[in-house]
């Protein structure tokens, strides 16, 4: 008789790999976890920026705006008073953080169209830059422009 024994081996054969995840939560009604078919499934949206690498590109996505008023962030007129203090933490793997308030994101008061990108020049996102990025157009700078998103969370500052 021959007894063959395999360990340690963590393959599941005949499942998929998960896709990865975008997580929305802190200060909202409706904590969001959410993979590129779930975005892709939304209003995707296409927008035109040059890049830091100083050539235009394509980026497909979901307007921030739209992310945080489907996770029931207070936005549009209701966005005053108190909740004027709240702010959008945006997390990479590697730890890196930026920061927008949640004026600088809601169309009642701006113009601006941040988009959270899983797509460029009509292909998904490439490894380290995906799968999640933020597309911040007419920033001087692409300090903001953060890649390889992770979480996005909601903090009242008081």
């Amino acid at each position: 008789m021959i007894l063959i024994c395999i360990l340690g081996s963590s393959t599941n054969y005949g499942q998929r790999p998960q896709e990865p995840r975008l997580l929305i939560e802190g200060e909202v009604m409706n904590p969001q976890s959410l993979s590129i078919s779930d975005l892709e499934n939304m209003s995707p949206r296409t927008i035109e920026a040059e890049d830091s690498d100083d050539v235009r590109h394509r980026f497909t996505g979901v307007f921030l705006s739209e992310l945080l008023q489907n996770a029931g962030v207070t936005t549009g007129s209701k966005l005053q008073g108190e909740y004027l203090v709240k702010y959008v933490l945006i997390t990479a793997a590697d730890g890196y953080e930026v920061l927008f308030s949640l004026p600088e994101i809601d169309p009642y008061f701006t113009e601006n169209k941040i988009l959270l990108a899983y797509a460029m020049d009509n292909a998904r996102l490439p490894d380290g830059y995906g799968p999640f990025r933020i597309v911040v157009p007419g920033e001087k700078r692409h300090a903001r422009w953060i890649r390889e998103i992770r979480s996005i969370n909601i903090i009242f500052s008081k």
